[in-house]
């Protein structure tokens, strides 16, 4: 009888030997902790439609953000929910809105600290759309000067890198233009260059308070049929001045992952939205997975597809259990 020469099994007998030979590698340093940020002092309360987040007032985000950096969470992606929204989302701008004073919380609370900030109206307008209406419509030219408006009041804060989720044809080189224009050329821009119209944003969409109050984002997010697009899409954020590139959704869009990680050669970013988080946590909590194998297996699997930052609600959750793993 023959036996086999070969025998991956070899390299998988022992825990030591199996990290030895691992080809893709978890690191807190990777993660970026997506932070809810509301108006008030010493808020932190939990999110319904988000199990295990929070709204937190500017302060109460500077305290989470020290714990995340204690965990190796060197990064935050900042968004905002205002006293008052209207049209035009105008306090999206304001000197003094929710984000604006997390910002400086923030970094002064901790300086290295990496502050990235959602640049998008949804968040801020009284429809929920991520731009001006013109009639039923997002009009998208009339959206980029208050765009750039928001990318700059974060900039002059504090802000290290703005991360358009818009969705606006030619955000990226307006919003390029206006911080180089006032000195900011050393502020970063994350694209979210293919976002595409997912049905997976709906406990986000609650926590934020963002649904569109009519109609939906299809006109200007992309069909969730598209791969090639994400392609072309990517290139025009790259001509334009993008420094980072993200795929949102990450579970379902892995196969853009990957092909947007043989395009470019910059930073590729990955968003484990909302919907994907809440699946995993309903699926634990009536006993059908493993809660923290599953969430290490969901993360690992869009590392490996390709991605280099993980935008993701388990941040904090991995990282300590990343810690424990390895102490």
């Amino acid at each position: 009888m023959e036996y086999p020469v070969i025998r991956k099994r070899r390299l998988r007998r022992t825990e030591s030997l199996r990290r030895m030979v691992q080809e893709t590698r978890l690191d807190p340093s990777q993660f970026m902790a997506p932070l809810f940020i509301v108006p008030g002092k010493g808020v932190r309360k939990p999110i319904a439609s988000l199990s295990g987040q929070f709204h937190l007032s500017a302060d109460a985000a500077a305290a989470e953000c020290r714990e995340l950096d204690a965990l190796g969470i060197h990064a935050v992606l900042l968004f905002g929910i205002p006293v008052l929204k209207d049209e035009r989302g105008s306090h999206a701008s304001l000197k003094e809105g929710v984000v604006q004073q997390a910002i400086g919380a923030i970094k002064a609370a901790v300086p290295r600290m990496t502050v990235v900030t959602d640049v998008c109206l949804c968040e801020y307008t009284s429809h929920g759309h991520c731009g001006l209406l013109k009639g039923r419509s997002v009009d998208n030219d009339a959206t980029l000067p208050l765009l750039c408006d928001m990318a700059l009041s974060h900039a002059e804060v504090g802000a290290d890198i703005v991360a358009p989720s818009d969705m606006m044809d030619g955000r990226v080189a307006a919003i390029r233009s206006a911080l180089d224009a006032k000195g900011f050329t050393e502020t970063a821009i994350l694209s979210y260059a293919a976002k595409y119209a997912s049905g997976y944003y709906g406990p986000f969409r609650e926590a934020a308070g963002s649904a569109p109050q009519s109609g939906d984002r299809k006109g200007y997010q992309m069909d969730p049929a598209n791969a090639r697009e994400a392609l072309h899409e990517i290139v025009l954020d790259e001509a334009e001045g993008a420094d980072i590139v993200m795929v949102k959704p990450a579970l379902a869009y892995l196969d853009v992952i990957r092909a947007v990680r043989e395009r470019t050669l910059l930073p590729l970013a990955a968003y484990n939205v909302s919907g994907e988080y809440a699946m995993i946590l309903a699926a634990a909590e009536k006993g059908l997975i493993d809660l923290d194998r599953v969430m290490l297996e969901t993360l690992l699997s869009i590392k490996r597809a390709g991605a280099d930052i993980l935008i993701t609600y388990f941040a904090r959750r991995a990282a300590e259990l990343l810690r424990e793993e390895n102490a």
